[in-house]
């Protein structure tokens, strides 16, 4: 091109040039954009499911369980409403029979769906029922705290309006019984939790005995920290929610209700020694009990793992 026809045709070349560095910006946007959206999904995922699959029945589960979610009135938070997730078993809709209930408590930080959409409890249920290897339970998540990352250890803690473990154990289990067809003993609800949860069904079970006839802590503990916000300035609630002192004085109930108590923890995890030290009580006070210790940590990858025997230990105890 000679020197004439470049002069003439640069504006061309310019526009051109131009129009080409806009669609090329335009693309990186739309390819950021996208990106983000990938990034922001895989993230949502990731924190629901903790990479793993969502939850699928098995093909052969023909009449799968059933999620909702209430809200319960409770006077032991300050006349607050709260959220409380449900799993109704498979055939709960077309019958009339009562069911037993299984209380599951989540840890932290956490949420109730987890139980749902990480650990699969809905799926094993529908698959546990659909090859009679087990009885259909109501399943029951509170939401203990009033938000995912705020900590409240299921206990009652000093301030007004904190009492999470009278929610549990009165607000959350009068407010099922009223609504739902369950078999209203102790007899028939198992409690159980991973982590703090484990904690807190452990504690809360201690406080009542006349509440729940199965015990579980999946990778819990029974040395709450000292958190002065939840047990008092000078730590003064904290003794009467130290599982390791309670346990002694609430010995003979347990024995006498014949209270059972099934957990364990991961051997790469450090609370094990808290939990082999609560296994020797239990054996040396002659109460009910099943503790081991399964390759694992303090993980999803464990409770997702051992979800199915734990469904089976509450399952094949609780009776009307």
């Amino acid at each position: 091109m000679l020197a004439g026809e470049v002069t003439r045709h640069l504006p061309h070349l310019v526009r051109s040039r131009r129009l080409a560095a806009g669609l090329a910006v335009g693309a990186f946007v739309c390819f950021l954009s996208v990106g983000g959206l990938g990034v922001e999904r895989y993230a949502n995922n990731y924190w629901v499911y903790r990479g793993f699959a969502p939850p699928k029945d098995a093909s052969y589960v023909t009449q799968p369980g059933r999620e909702q979610t209430i809200l319960v009135r409770s006077p032991a938070l300050g006349g607050r409403r709260q959220q409380v997730v449900v799993y109704l078993p498979p055939g709960y809709d077309t019958s009339t029979q009562r069911y037993p209930v299984l209380y599951l408590l989540h840890g932290f930080p956490g949420r109730p769906w987890a139980f749902l959409d990480t650990v699969r409890m809905g799926v094993v249920e529908d698959d546990l029922v659909a090859r009679h290897e087990a009885q259909p339970l109501i399943l029951v998540m509170p939401y203990g705290s009033t938000g995912q990352f705020t900590d409240e250890e299921w206990a009652n803690g000093v301030s007004p309006g904190n009492g999470w473990a009278t929610f549990v154990w009165r607000d959350v289990v009068r407010a099922v019984d009223h609504r739902f067809r369950t078999i209203p003993k102790a007899s028939a609800r198992a409690i159980a939790g991973l982590s703090e949860g484990g904690y807190g069904a452990i504690n809360i079970a201690l406080h009542r005995p006349d509440e729940f006839g199965v015990v579980e802590s999946w990778s819990g503990y029974e040395r709450p920290d000292a958190i002065r916000s939840i047990f008092g300035a000078g730590l003064q609630l904290l003794p009467q929610n130290d599982p390791m002192t309670m346990l002694p004085r609430v010995a003979p109930e347990l024995r006498a209700r014949g209270t059972y108590f099934w957990i364990y923890s991961g051997r790469s995890d450090k609370l094990r020694l808290q939990n082999r030290a609560f296994a020797r009580e239990l054996t040396r006070l002659h109460i009910a009990h099943r503790y081991f210790e399964p390759g694992g940590g303090h993980n999803w990858a464990l409770w997702r793992k051992e979800a199915v025997p734990a469904y089976l230990a509450a399952a094949s105890r609780l009776h009307g």
